[in-house]
């Protein structure tokens, strides 16, 4: 962009747009065309541009802020698709609608951030999750979330618009529950590339992330008389949350350098686990090629049923994924995936293959849920798949993590020289053991109070276990990882923890 021409800080459009009193170095970088659209949309709504004024040519526009005329052909282009502005040749673009008035209201006082001995002081409850996610940190290093500054803002955009252009108005009516046809054949192709999976598209339920499976799939299997769910020891608190909240009890099943031991999982009697076979969390281990044969034999000779919860196994970085167990065990798996920790939590897009016994109750319980998925997200997340911009989406953040990753374990070798590190190979976090008579709970309350944020990894186990930390890397800067790692060694210093694993 051509910044040649830019005024002074502070400078304000004159000339034919003081309709404005814009200041673009307010606008942020590289998102001048977003920001412009909004100004003119505030100005739109408030009056200060009425319908039948004409707005400023594109080139005088572009002088005045002192920008590339494309920034504002592109915000105006914007209006125009809202239908907020018209081009009228030699008329120049003429206000044609504007978007209802806008009621400012002050908004609610938010929750006060609880204090690091409050949130640690007992055992996490259900809302511990939204409890640390208020929780003020500078440095964040809790587990589960993707860079989600590296979501493809652009390349949504574009879709969505695609998608918009040629969408029916029949599309904009309710759906079908199990989700849109073209986002199931989407994912039925997805997973066939990247997790070995055959499936026909009418298997697919579309859900609101792997949560939702989890909440519905409890549901469906209490009501077929089970009353609890084997789980991975340590695994998952937020998976057993939901399992809890629907009347299940949660067995622990201890995890070893192997994976699961099914032989402990015999031992239970139960007729279903939950597992993350591809990169169990929060230990990082694959499941071995051994563990899957007994695991199948469990599964065949019990007539078991394996929720297989594939959460980031595309996140692999010093070997090819693994497949995944529904593609070798399809009648004994039901399989769950979903973009959150590709693109983002916040579509709230996932899915679900399930066993024929399993597969139309699963589909009422969505049905009575909430009539299904928004239908608007999920034809452009299957545009953007089929396109081939999700599979760069990919590659481009295996690149971006890795790096992350590797700058994560540095930094722990420089600063925790003493602690062992898990779950290397794959994923978005690593998770740090201690050997040590201390409570990580106390430890990570420490941090917090130091402004870095961490799960100690008693939250997520049932049985007691060594200390440790679980340290998310993709959402942090290679920066911060440093210095949040470098907080952690002098909590632990503080502490007297030892340099022992």
């Amino acid at each position: 962009m051509n910044r040649s021409n830019e005024g002074a800080p502070g400078r304000s459009i004159t000339a034919g747009a003081d309709f404005l009193h814009l200041a673009i170095d307010e606008a942020p970088e590289g998102g001048k065309s977003d920001w412009l659209a909004r100004q003119i949309r505030l100005a739109l709504a408030d009056g200060r541009l009425p319908v039948g004024s004409r707005l400023p040519a594109t080139r005088v526009l572009a002088g005045e802020l002192g920008v590339s005329r494309g920034v504002v052909t592109e915000a105006y282009q914007r209006l125009v698709e809202d239908g907020h502005l018209a081009g009228r040749g030699r008329n120049g673009t003429i206000v044609v609608g504007a978007p209802a008035p806008i009621t400012v209201t002050r908004p609610p006082t938010p929750t006060s951030s609880p204090s690091p001995e409050v949130l640690f002081a007992a055992a996490p409850g259900a809302a511990i999750f939204d409890t640390m996610r208020r929780a003020r940190a500078r440095i964040d290093l809790s587990p589960g979330f993707p860079d989600l500054a590296a979501f493809p803002r652009a390349a949504w955009l574009r879709t969505e618009r695609r998608v918009l252009d040629h969408l029916a108005a029949s599309d904009l009516g309710y759906g079908d529950p199990r989700g849109t046809p073209a986002l199931r054949l989407a994912i039925a192709n997805w997973i066939a590339r990247n997790r070995g999976i055959r499936a026909d598209p009418d298997e697919i339920l579309i859900v609101a992330g792997t949560a939702q499976t989890l909440s519905l799939l409890g549901r469906v299997l209490r009501d077929d008389g089970l009353s609890a769910v084997a789980v991975e020891d340590p695994g998952s608190l937020g998976s057993r949350q939901l399992l809890h909240n629907c009347g299940l009890a949660t067995p622990p099943v201890e995890v070893d350098s192997e994976g699961i031991r099914v032989d402990e999982l015999r031992a239970t009697g139960e007729a279903a686990v939950l597992l993350t076979p591809a990169h169990q969390f929060p230990t990082g281990v694959v499941l071995r090629g051994s563990r899957r044969g007994e695991l199948t034999r469990w599964a065949r000779e019990c007539g078991g049923l394996i929720i297989e919860d594939d959460y980031d196994a595309e996140h692999r970085y010093d070997r090819t994924p693994v497949p995944a167990v529904r593609s070798v065990l399809a009648e004994n798996v039901v399989y769950a995936g979903s973009v959150s920790k590709l693109l983002a939590p916040a579509l709230r897009i996932g899915w679900v293959l399930a066993p024929p016994k399993y597969r139309d109750a699963l589909v009422d319980a969505k049905r009575f849920a909430d009539l299904g998925n928004a239908a608007l997200p999920q034809l452009v997340l299957a545009r953007f798949m089929e396109s081939g911009a999700m599979e760069r989406q990919l590659r481009h953040l295996r690149r971006h993590h890795r790096h992350r990753r590797d700058a994560m374990i540095k930094a722990i070798a420089t600063h925790l020289p003493g602690a062992l590190v898990h779950g290397a190979a794959a994923g978005l976090h690593l998770t740090v053991t201690f050997d040590a008579d201390c409570a990580d709970t106390e430890l990570a309350a420490t941090a917090l109070a130091r402004e870095v944020k961490v799960h100690p990894l008693s939250w997520h186990s049932q049985r007691p276990r060594r200390p440790g930390l679980v340290l998310g890397y993709a959402a942090s800067t290679p920066t911060d990882i440093d210095e949040g790692v470098s907080i952690l060694g002098e909590v632990l210093r503080d502490s007297g923890v030892g340099s022992g694993a």
